[in-house]
C-alpha cells in the first residue's frame, strides 16, 4: 500500500495530539503548501510506536520532523515458513503438525548455533534476527539441507519445504520484539522465494560479498507488497552446483525397453510390496538377455504412481520401448497383464494376459520376459530363452518376506531395521534362501557407510551369510553382488569380492548396482581405472536410479584415486546435491578440498564432518577404513584430510 503525502500525515498528527492530550508527542510545524510536492518523499506509517520522519528533498532547504526517540539497531533478520502449509493441514492435520515440530527442533537448533535468536514465531512461520548476515545466510543454507534431510523418510506429499529470506536494515526494537521494514523486507522476500530456496536482499547480498562458497542468481528489482522502493533480490545457490535438466539419451545400439511399475488392481494397498516385486523379478528375467539393453529397475520406478507420457519416458531413459502392465493377485491365483509400446510411434506392439497359480509364479514371469524378447526381435521369437537357473525359494511365505524386506531396503531412510527382521524371517522358513541371506549383509554395509554403529556380532553374521548366500546362490546375480560387496566391506577380501561381482555381470550384464558394486570394491583395491568404466555404465544402465547419489559419489571417489580432483569434486557436489547428508560425499568434500587448496571451503566442510560424528578424525578414519581399504586409497584419503586441515586426533 502506498503512504500519504507529507503534508497531510502531519495534519493528521496535529489532530491526533489535540485528541489525545496525555500524549507527549510535539506538535509538528506547519509545511510550506507552496513547494511543489514531487519535492516531497511518500512516508509509509511505520507500525512501530513513535512519528514519522520526512525531510524535503529539494536542493534549498531540508524540514525535519521531530519523533519520540525509539531504539534502533542494524540486524540481519531470516523470516521463514512452509510452502503449502495448508494444503498439507487440510491433508492430514496431526501428521503435518508432528512434521512441522520436528522442523523447528532443527531449526531452532540451527538458529542458535549459528548465533541467531528468534523474536517471533506464528503458526508455521518463524523470524530471527542475527548480528552477521554471513551467519544468517549460513544457517538459511543448514536449515535447507536439514529439512531436505529430514523429507527423505517422507513421502513427495508429506514433505516439508521452507522458504527461506534474509535481508539486512534498520530495525526499532520493542521490548524482546523487532519491528519495521527491516523486518517486513525479509518476509517478503521469503514469499519470493520458491520452495526449498533461499532468497536475500541486495544489502544482505552486499555484506555477504565473497565471505561464503555459495554462488547468487540475481532476480533483479522486485516491487513488493507495502514497500515503497523496489528491492533487489538474489536467489541463493547451495553450497552444491544446481543440476541442469536431464538431457535427452541417445538411443544404445540394440534393442532396449524400460519396464514401469505395474498397477496393483489387487484392492488391498498392502499388496503393493507384492506388485511391486514382480516387476523386479519380471524385470530381472528380461535383463539376462545380452542382446536386450534393459533400464534398471530404480529408475523405471521414478514414474511410479504418475501419469505416464512413453515419449517422455523415452526421452528421459534413453529407450525405445516401455513394458506396462498390471497384478491382480486373489486368494492363490494371480493374474499378469502386460503391452509393449514402441516409444517412436506410440503403438501398442504386444499385449497379453497370463493367469496361474501362485506356485507357477516364476513361470508366468518367464512367459512375460520370452514374450516380451519375440515381439522386440520377431526372429528371436523362435528361440527359446533359456530359464535362469536363479529361482526363488518354492516356500512362497519366505519370498513374500524377502519382497517385504527389499520393500524396506529401498526406502529412502536410515532405519532400516525392518528390513533386517523380514530377512530374518524369510531365512527363519528357509534357511537356504540365498537372497535374503546377502541382504542382511547389504543393509549392514549400507549402515556403516551412513556412520550408524554396527556391532562386532553384526559384521560376523553378515559375513557368515554373505559366504552362505555365495554358495547356495553362485547362479543369482542379485545376491552375488550383495554377497561380495559385504566380503570387501567387511573383511577387505578384495579378490573374492570381485569375482562374485564379475560373475553377476556375466549373468546379467543390465545390473547397475552389478557395476556400481564393481566401481566401489575397485576403487577400495586402488584400482581406479576399472571403478571408473563400472560406475560410468552404472550410470548409463540406470540414469534415473533412487540411489543416483551413490552412483556419482563412487565416479567421483575413482576420479580422486586417478588424481583428477577437479572432476572429481564436480561429481561429490553433484552426490551432495541429491543427498545433502550423505555421509561418504561429505567425507570426500573435505579430502577434495584439501587436494585443491581451497582451505576457507575445506572448514565449513570439516566442520559438517564433526558435527555427524566428532571422532570423524584422521586417526577416527584410519580405524575405520584399515579394515576394507588398501594401503593405497587410505593413504589418498588421509593426505586429502590432512591437506583440508582435518584433526588427527
Amino acid at each position: 500500500m502506498r503512504g500519504r503525502p507529507v503534508s497531510s500525515v502531519l495534519r493528521q498528527r496535529r489532530t491526533d495530539s489535540r485528541r489525545s492530550q496525555d500524549h507527549d508527542r510535539a506538535v509538528l510545524p506547519e509545511v510550506d503548501d507552496q513547494v511543489p510536492r514531487d519535492h516531497w518523499q511518500w512516508c509509509a506509517p511505520e507500525r512501530s510506536r513513535g512519528g514519522c520522519a520526512a525531510r524535503y528533498s529539494g536542493t534549498e532547504r531540508c524540514q525535519n520532523v521531530p519523533v519520540q526517540p525509539v531504539e534502533r539497531k542494524l540486524a540481519a533478520i531470516f523470516a521463514a515458513d512452509i510452502a503449502g502449509y495448508s494444503r498439507l493441514m487440510a491433508r492430514d492435520e496431526v501428521g503435518t503438525l508432528a512434521g512441522l515440530k520436528a522442523c523447528r527442533l532443527i531449526i531452532d537448533k540451527l538458529i542458535a548455533s549459528h548465533r541467531g535468536r528468534i523474536f517471533n514465531t506464528a503458526g508455521d512461520s518463524v523470524v530471527a534476527d542475527f548480528a552477521s548476515a554471513v551467519d544468517a545466510v549460513q544457517c538459511a543454507v543448514a536449515v535447507q539441507e536439514a529439512i531436505v534431510a529430514e523429507n527423505e523418510a517422507r513421502s513427495s506429499d508429506e514433505a516439508m519445504q521452507l522458504r527461506i529470506g534474509v535481508h539486512v536494515g534498520d530495525v526499532i526494537v520493542d521490548g524482546e520484539n523487532l519491528l519495521g521494514d527491516g523486518v517486513n523486507i525479509a518476509a517478503r522476500l521469503e514469499a519470493l522465494a520458491e520452495p526449498g530456496a533461499i532468497c536475500v536482499s541486495a544489502a544482505a547480498r552486499d555484506y555477504i560479498g565473497n565471505r561464503l562458497p555459495l554462488g547468487f542468481d540475481d532476480l533483479g528489482a522486485q516491487r513488493v507488497k507495502n514497500i515503497p522502493d523496489v528491492i533487489r533480490v538474489y536467489r541463493v545457490q547451495h553450497a552444491v552446483p544446481v543440476m541442469q535438466p536431464i538431457a535427452a539419451l541417445a538411443l544404445p545400439d540394440k534393442p532396449s525397453i524400460a519396464v514401469l511399475p505395474f498397477q496393483n488392481m489387487s484392492g488391498d494397498p498392502e499388496q503393493e510390496y507384492f506388485a511391486d516385486g514382480m516387476v523386479e523379478e519380471i524385470t530381472t528375467a528380461i535383463a539376462r538377455l545380452p542382446w536386450l539393453f534393459v533400464i534398471a529397475r530404480n529408475s523405471a520406478f521414478t514414474y511410479k504412481g504418475k501419469a505416464v507420457d512413453v515419449k517422455q519416458v523415452a526421452r528421459e531413459l534413453g529407450v525405445r520401448y516401455v513394458l506396462e502392465g498390471s497384478v491382480r493377485k486373489g486368494g492363490n491365483r494371480v493374474r499378469i497383464t502386460g503391452q509393449l509400446i514402441d516409444t517412436a510411434t506410440g503403438a501398442h506392439i504386444w499385449a497379453d494376459r497370463f493367469d496361474g497359480a501362485l506356485d507357477d509364479i516364476f513361470q508366468l514371469q518367464d512367459q512375460v520376459a520370452s514374450s516380451v524378447a519375440g515381439a522386440i526381435e520377431p526372429k528371436l521369437r523362435q528361440s527359446e530363452i533359456e530359464r535362469s537357473a536363479r529361482k526363488p525359494t518354492e516356500n512362497l511365505d519366505a519370498y513374500d518376506l524377502f519382497l517385504r524386506a527389499l520393500a524396506e531396503v529401498q526406502k529412502p531412510v536410515l532405519d532400516k531395521t525392518a528390513g533386517i527382521a523380514a530377512a530374518r524371517q524369510a531365512l527363519a522358513i528357509d534357511p537356504g534362501y540365498a537372497p535374503a541371506a546377502a541382504l542382511i549383509g547389504g543393509i549392514r554395509v549400507a549402515h556403516s557407510v551412513a556412520g550408524v554403529a554396527v556391532s562386532v556380532e553384526e559384521i560376523a553374521e553378515a559375513l557368515r551369510l554373505a559366504r552362505q548366500a555365495l554358495i547356495i546362490g553362485k547362479d543369482d546375480p542379485d545376491v552375488l553382488w550383495r554377497a561380495g560387496h559385504s566380503l570387501a566391506f567387511f573383511a577387505g577380501e578384495h579378490a573374492a569380492a570381485l569375482n562374485a561381482v564379475e560373475r553377476a555381470i556375466t549373468l546379467n550384464p543390465n545390473s547397475a548396482h552389478a557395476w556400481w558394486t564393481s566401481s566401489v570394491v575397485n576403487c577400495y583395491a586402488n584400482q581406479p581405472e576399472p571403478a571408473l568404466a563400472a560406475v560410468q555404465q552404472a550410470m548409463r544402465l540406470s540414469p534415473l536410479d533412487w540411489q543416483t547419489f551413490n552412483f556419482r559419489w563412487a565416479h567421483g571417489y575413482a576420479l580422486m584415486l586417478a588424481g583428477r580432483y577437479e572432476e572429481a569434486l564436480e561429481w561429490v557436489d553433484r552426490s551432495l546435491h541429491e543427498r545433502p547428508s550423505f555421509h561418504a560425499s561429505i567425507r570426500g568434500k573435505v579430502a577434495l578440498c584439501g587436494y585443491l587448496g581451497r582451505t576457507e571451503e575445506a572448514r565449513y566442510w570439516i566442520a559438517r564432518l564433526l558435527e555427524v560424528n566428532p571422532a570423524n578424525t584422521i586417526a577416527g578414519f584410519r580405524a575405520f577404513g584399515s579394515k576394507f581399504l588398501s594401503a593405497g586409497t587410505l593413504a589418498v584419503w588421509e593426505e586429502g584430510f590432512r591437506c583440508a586441515g582435518l584433526p588427527e586426533q
